[in-house]
């Protein structure tokens, strides 16, 4: 199953489309003001009956600097005194979350993202983990997943140490591009030796896992000056490394206004960047895991696609998909059991809900039985490239091609067209088509249409 890529550019061409990154099925575009906190309370009392393990997703929204690109929920602020109130908030979140849980419920899996979680100070690191560990059942001896974004620029050697102290085993740097040029265009000027310093501390500090995040299609890019960043990268030998195409959307993302749109390279130049990346990080040694993501055959996620444990949740590719999903903080998302709940995306908004004792939920949804038949069969195709039709007709107790007949005729297309195989027994995403799992999955998806789908990126 795990053969390598084939490339092929007019396949790409044909089906290169918007569409969800899948992270969830339905996707957060589905969700709605009728679920509010009384649902979340409802789905945290079931996962307590139940002593589901949890994993933690931790929002920290604030930025020093604004990177041009960013379409993530932040605040752009010098002033470290704005993490003080939020921090309050967000501990009397924890507090009203964590009464409602069993302490034998362990947390497997904990994840700091942003914005710049270092942005806060080494006593507001401390006091959060802290805080943490009073309220929820935080692992002690190494074995949980516990990971934290970094930005290079805003953390050193002791931040470091600091971090490993306080349980965290995991690392992932954002770098996007180290061409000068493009850190410009982008204002997210960054040198090779600050990232250098971060990874040599972290292995020194003996984090269990490395990720680095690049990004192709900026302003200003070229396929030699990315090629030169991918291999100085490669030289860092990070444990994965994420790849992602650059969305331009100023029209939803206020920060990208400030991008001439004249500077992006052109969708030719950029699938040259793709290919010529997929080759440089296959002769290194590393596997395409799918959907941007790459491991070293020994990381657990490349494990896990062997196994076909492979899991994908908020948090992306995961080996803790059987966990509930807790998330803390401003428009953090949680998934439990069939619920999806997201807090307010309003900074101002989400601590005036805690301030006042009250959840932040501001909306989501409850997944039906279709949700849950389809959600299954994306998380298949998007983490393993295959779907077997009997696993899925005994758990769901349906005929696969009868209640999915009017989706054959598109996947006879993609059968026809080299991107997939398929038969009586099942769909196998062909090496030619894996580039392209997120156009598969898009055919089961029951509420994607050609007015939505403008809200996703494109495939490649």
């Amino acid at each position: 199953m795990l053969d390598a890529l084939r490339w092929d550019p007019d396949l790409i061409r044909r089906y290169d489309l918007a569409g969800p990154r899948y992270t969830s099925y339905p996707t957060a575009v589905q969700f709605h003001d009728q679920v509010g906190s009384f649902d979340l309370l409802h789905a945290l009392r079931d996962s307590r009956k139940a002593v589901r393990p949890l994993s933690l997703y931790v929002h920290v929204p604030f930025c020093a600097n604004i990177c041009y690109y960013c379409a993530c929920n932040k605040v752009i602020t010098k002033d470290r005194g704005r993490a003080q109130p939020y921090l309050q908030a967000l501990e009397q979140e924890i507090r009203l979350i964590g009464c409602h849980l069993a302490p034998r419920q362990t947390v497997e899996q904990l994840h700091f993202g942003g914005g710049t979680p270092t942005f806060l100070s080494h006593d507001e690191l401390r006091q959060l983990m802290a805080h943490l560990r009073q309220h929820f059942n935080l692992l002690d001896d190494d074995s949980g997943d516990y990971g934290i974004e970094i930005d290079p620029r805003e953390a050193d050697w002791s931040t470091m140490g600091l971090l490993r102290e306080l349980g965290f085993n995991r690392v992932s740097l954002g770098v996007q591009d180290l061409d000068p040029i493009v850190q410009r265009a982008i204002n997210r000027l960054q040198s090779l030796d600050q990232t250098r310093a971060i990874v040599e501390a972290a292995r020194t500090l003996q984090f269990r896992s490395i990720n680095i995040d690049l990004i192709y299609g900026l302003p200003k890019q070229t396929p030699e000056g990315f090629a030169h960043t991918v291999d100085e990268v490669i030289k860092l030998q990070p444990d994965r490394l994420s790849v992602f195409n650059y969305a331009h959307l100023p029209e939803r993302f206020m920060p990208q206004r400030r991008i001439d749109g004249n500077d992006l390279p052109a969708p030719a130049i950029k699938l040259q960047m793709l290919h010529n990346t997929i080759e440089q990080l296959t002769r290194a040694g590393y596997r395409y895991i799918g959907m941007d993501h790459f491991a070293l055959p020994d990381d657990e996620l490349a494990i896990a696609q062997e196994e076909s444990t492979l899991q994908r949740n908020f948090q992306g590719y995961t080996t803790h998909g059987h966990c509930d999903l807790i998330g803390l903080g401003v428009s953090a998302i949680s998934q439990i059991g069939d619920l999806y709940s997201q807090n307010r995306s309003d900074i101002n908004e989400y601590q005036g809900c805690l301030a006042s004792a009250q959840l932040a939920t501001h909306r989501g949804l409850v997944c039906c039985d279709d949700d849950r038949l389809r959600r299954e069969v994306i998380q298949q195709l998007i983490c393993h490239f295959e779907l077997d039709f009997d696993s899925i007709e005994q758990a769901f107790n349906i005929d696969f091609r009868g209640y999915f007949a009017p989706l054959w005729p598109a996947l006879q297309h993609m059968a026809n067209d080299g991107l997939i195989a398929l038969d009586a027994r099942g769909i196998e995403i062909l090496p030619a088509g894996r580039l392209l799992a997120r156009s598969v999955c898009m055919v089961f998806d029951a509420y994607l249409d050609a007015q939505n789908r403008q809200r996703f990126s494109r495939v490649i």
